[in-house]
């Protein structure tokens, strides 16, 4: 039977506005909430040492917790002079957050980019390239269960730039939009683009198809 609500295990507001700008054309009349939207519940510790395995994780503990279908995701920035670090540690790069609101949300971003340009200070260009990665997991009550993984190579800046999308974009220079970091690109320059993007693009139908009852 088709099912009316979709359970996003996030509150973060810009990965929640990305990912419903993304999903909502595949599967209209579908109601995505949040965290905020349902009742509280022990959200598990994002303690896997993979995208997939967190990913996974919130999805299952989800969907349990709401009966909702729900989609997850784990993202993080992998710096190659960096051994592919912060990855799964990248939202807790400079310490753990300081709490869910969104201006201690901005705090932890802004202390998680000034540690990165520290530490690649002396870094030059050529040895700057990095990638974005975001893992997509969805879980259904009929257990059914998708995973994907989408991926946005670029470099990091020497300096932040922009004002437009969160995390480590103000310091992110994708390879397929040289020049301007992925925080000064239009949000549908950024959707075309952007690894979370890449793997709600190949989720999306699967689960559409899903909660419509294909």
């Amino acid at each position: 039977m088709p099912v009316s609500r979709l359970f996003l295990a996030s509150r973060n507001a810009g990965k929640l506005a990305e990912m419903e700008r993304i999903l909502a054309p595949l599967a209209p009349g579908i109601e995505v909430v949040g965290l905020e939207a349902v009742a509280s519940y022990d959200e598990p510790a994002e303690d896997r040492p993979t995208f997939e395995g967190n990913a996974l994780l919130k999805a299952r503990a989800g969907l349990a917790a709401t009966g909702l279908p729900t989609v997850a995701d784990d993202s993080g920035l992998c710096v190659d002079a960096l051994n592919g670090m912060p990855g799964v540690l990248s939202a807790r790069w400079s310490g753990p957050a300081l709490g869910g609101k969104m201006g201690d949300k901005r705090g932890a971003d802004a202390r998680n980019n000034e540690l990165l340009l520290a530490q690649l200070a002396d870094v030059p260009d050529e040895r700057r390239g990095a990638h974005f990665v975001c893992v997509v997991a969805f879980c259904h009550p009929d257990g059914t269960e998708v995973v994907v993984r989408g991926e946005m190579r670029g470099r990091v800046t020497h300096a932040a730039r922009g004002s437009g999308g969160f995390g480590y974009d103000v310091v992110f220079e994708a390879a397929d939009r040289p020049g301007v970091t992925t925080a000064e690109l239009s949000v549908e320059d950024k959707d075309a683009i952007s690894h979370r993007g890449k793997a709600l693009r190949e989720a999306g139908p699967l689960i559409a198809a899903q909660l419509r009852g294909d």
